[in-house]
């Protein structure tokens, strides 16, 4: 592990500080969530819902609340000598009562049914004018017609409001909220309900209301504590975070912090430097704390067998009114970004060397036969073949042009329109081989054909030559010493296996699946004499899977060969194509 101060900026500063401002203002409102939850958990004395006092009601704690409420719908069912008790509660989002657990006397499948807009019923009468109702013949009231009654066989009823009460310091009301409804149905030894079952109801609905009230207030809480812890871990999925407070000890952790710094899962409340082991890291942190400038920090470590970069940068939290709360850093990978450079400069050097090379060659041949005209010093022979070595270097730099044009293209979101049609596979993998082996004397071209493919086949002729000719060029390339290059091919019922095998110099297994990035190149000793834009393959990746709709891959051996292989579908759809290409 390595540390750089003070790197050079980047073009991501300023993401980076929204990232960290961001994350300054998660942080808090999860501390804030953390203390009212340790508030609600442990506070028996918390007003239900509004944290304003009820003198009239006591609040049982939220881990006792589940249980408590159960037995009190159980008392209410015996008291009012009820078959079924119900509790239903007011969803502001979709303006529904609805009824909710503990329940007295139905199941929960009855209980998820039991529903009913807040403008209907009996039960929308109740909670919109906050005053209850007693209904003895159900068949002949209306009204009640419209309340889910009839998932419980209810024969008559009383309802009353759950009502929150906002208190002063006087304990006098201020404010009534009604947060939902409470029903008792079926007196038992065929009786009705009265106004003395009305009263007992009413008494014993605010400790229900309280009750239901501060578990809502509680759930709520935890659920946005759960949502911004989430957000937290999401915000910085590809980043470390690490939350320092003033005595230096970590606060907080995030998991891709753990594993950049391989520290371990109690780290929180532990000293930071012997957390983070890592002195550019601890010193900038330091700087932050005593609100010096701590510049930035760049780490190296390996992960999965792989190096990657981090940039870390740290500032300094400020609470209310100015108190130093700590420091938060961030630390962000900057792998690609150093590797897109690294590829970039590697291709202004290649590039350069693939147009020299053929313009070179074009200079040439074009000032000897320039040379020679007055003179006659060539013969028509000979001019045949340097004017065909012109006509190479210039399809050659074409060839360069347009891969660098497609891959412009292809990066600025625009696809390379297909031209659909159909395609001879068979005679299109011959013609292709027959002009490879013209182009090469060191390799002997051949075609295996496994069984009979498709005589006809859709997709785009040019393109699939592109494709096919782009494989041969590459195995050609990069197998130096000759030997057999073979296009394979497979009917496979539904689809067409096609493959390209060398004898080459192969692929070391981490760059496999690499090789079909741009500009991406096997960097080692033999591949260095091996001149290439590094588009190639990436241009083929591109019109196997989006133009022809298949999959493309690698398979190889250093020292042994390569085989890239793609399969294509071998009756698709050319309207199916046109919209997948659209």
């Amino acid at each position: 592990m390595t540390t750089t101060a003070n790197a050079t900026p980047e073009p991501n500063d300023s993401n980076i500080q929204t990232q960290l401002q961001q994350i300054e203002f998660l942080r808090t409102e999860v501390e804030r969530l953390q203390n009212r939850v340790r508030e609600l958990e442990t506070d028996k004395n918390v007003p239900a819902a509004t944290a304003q006092r009820d003198s009239s009601v006591d609040v049982t704690p939220i881990n006792e609340a589940d249980v408590t409420l159960r037995r009190l719908v159980q008392r209410i069912a015996m008291i009012l000598q009820a078959e079924k008790i119900v509790i239903m509660f007011h969803d502001r989002e979709l303006g529904e009562l609805k009824g909710i657990p503990p329940a007295y006397g139905l199941d929960d499948t009855h209980l998820e049914h039991f529903r009913i807009r807040a403008t209907h019923g009996i039960s929308g009468r109740v909670f919109r004018e906050m005053s209850p109702a007693i209904f003895d013949d159900i068949e002949s009231n209306e009204e009640a017609k419209e309340d889910p009654f009839g998932l419980l066989n209810v024969s008559n009823g009383v309802t009353v409001p759950l009502v929150i009460e906002k208190r002063d310091e006087e304990n006098r009301v201020i404010e009534r909220n009604t947060i939902g409804v409470l029903h008792a149905f079926n007196k038992r030894h065929g009786e009705d309900f009265n106004e003395e079952d009305v009263r007992l109801l009413e008494r014993m609905a605010k400790n229900v209301g309280s009750i239901i009230a501060n578990l809502q207030l509680y759930r709520e809480v935890v659920e946005e504590k759960e949502e911004l812890a989430q957000t937290f871990e999401s915000l910085s999925a590809m980043a470390g975070l690490i939350l320092i407070s003033p005595d230096m000890r970590i606060s907080q952790i995030n998991a891709t912090a753990k594993h950049i710094f391989e520290a371990p899962q109690d780290a929180v409340g532990k000293s930071a430097e012997d957390v983070i082991k890592d002195a550019g890291i601890v010193e900038m942190l330091r700087k932050a704390n005593a609100n010096e400038d701590p510049g930035k920090a760049e780490i190296h470590v390996t992960v999965g067998g792989h190096e990657r970069i981090y940039e870390s940068q740290a500032t300094s939290v400020q609470g209310p009114e100015g108190k130093h709360m700590g420091v938060v850093a961030i630390l962000i990978d900057v792998t690609e970004v150093r590797n897109i450079d690294r590829m970039k400069s590697s291709f202004v050097a290649m590039a350069s060397h693939e147009l020299r090379t053929p313009l070179t060659a074009i200079k040439g041949f074009s000032s000897t036969l320039l040379d020679g005209v007055d003179d006659q010093l060539y013969g028509p022979e000979d001019q045949k073949e340097f004017l065909g070595i012109v006509v190479s270097e210039c399809d050659r730099l074409r060839r360069l042009i347009d891969d660098l044009l497609n891959t412009s293209r292809i990066e600025a979101g625009e696809s390379l329109k297909p031209n659909y049609g159909t395609i001879d596979i068979t005679e299109l993998i011959e013609k292709v081989a027959k002009v490879q082996q013209q182009a090469t004397t060191k390799h002997t071209v051949k075609v295996a054909i496994e069984n009979p493919l498709p005589k006809l086949i859709v997709g785009d002729q040019d393109k699939m030559d592109q494709i096919l000719t782009n494989l041969m060029n590459n195995a050609i390339k990069y197998s130096p010493n000759g030997g057999d290059v073979v296009i394979h091919a497979k009917n496979e019922g539904d689809t067409l296996l096609i493959g390209v095998r060398d004898q080459g110099l192969g692929i070391p297994k981490d760059h496999l699946t690499k090789v079909f990035e741009k500009f991406h190149r096997v960097n080692n000793e033999d591949n260095r004499k091996i001149y290439g834009t590094g588009l190639g393959l990436f241009l083929v990746k591109h019109l196997v899977e989006r133009v022809h709709m298949g999959k493309i891959w690698a398979e190889s051996e250093v020292g042994v060969g390569s085989d890239f292989m793609f399969r294509i579908p071998s009756n698709m759809d050319i309207e199916e194509a046109k919209k997948f290409n659209d």
